[in-house]
């Protein structure tokens, strides 16, 4: 006879998933912001007070979504192109979650905090550090967080919609200016 922990286990596993899943999805599809957790449940088809259970909170859901989509391996940095093609995708598409909100606001959770300032440093601030050390440039560390200021700065504020031609241009128009913004800091 067995206490019936493993299929429990199993369970709580396959719940998880399903929830990180179902979160990337929603995320992809409506923003961190128009996301909630009854739709992230419903979606994964299970209870939604799992996620408290699981991962805290929905901000902590998300950080664990982008740390299952990418791990630890840093990306590309912002000098690349298609990197920050892809990142202001990424945001047309789901807002602007809690790593990017991070680099301007702290979070209530002190954990979510560090997790998605773990996570804005992994993605953004540490490539171009590293890029800026190998370039001999006197402090890489600075330089690499005022270019993430700047960037996380313009997606921001892209989204705030408080400056207009900011907010209708085209990402394909904003690419160049941008772009050309943060090479100025690999000088």
């Amino acid at each position: 006879m067995t206490d019936g922990s493993p299929s429990r286990r199993r369970d709580a596993t396959r719940s998880r998933e399903l929830l990180l899943q179902a979160a990337g999805e929603l995320f992809g599809e409506r923003g961190f912001d128009r996301t909630t957790t009854r739709d992230i449940g419903e979606r994964a088809g299970v209870d939604p007070a799992l996620i408290a259970r699981y991962f805290g909170n929905k901000s902590a859901l998300y950080i664990a979504v982008l740390r299952a989509e990418t791990g630890d391996t840093p990306p590309p940095d912002l000098l690349d192109p298609e990197r920050l093609r892809a990142l202001f995708e990424r945001r047309d598409r789901r807002g602007a979650g809690p790593v990017f909100r991070s680099a301007v606001h702290a979070h209530d959770d002190p954990a979510v905090q560090d997790a998605a300032r773990a996570q804005l440093h992994l993605r953004l601030v540490d490539p171009l550090r590293e890029r800026f050390a190998r370039d001999g440039l006197d402090r890489p560390q600075l330089r690499a967080e005022v270019a993430t200021a700047a960037f996380v700065g313009v997606l921001l504020a892209r989204g705030a919609g408080t400056l207009d031609e900011l907010a209708a241009a085209d990402s394909e128009e904003l690419l160049p200016l941008v772009l050309a913004a943060l090479r100025s800091l690999d000088t």
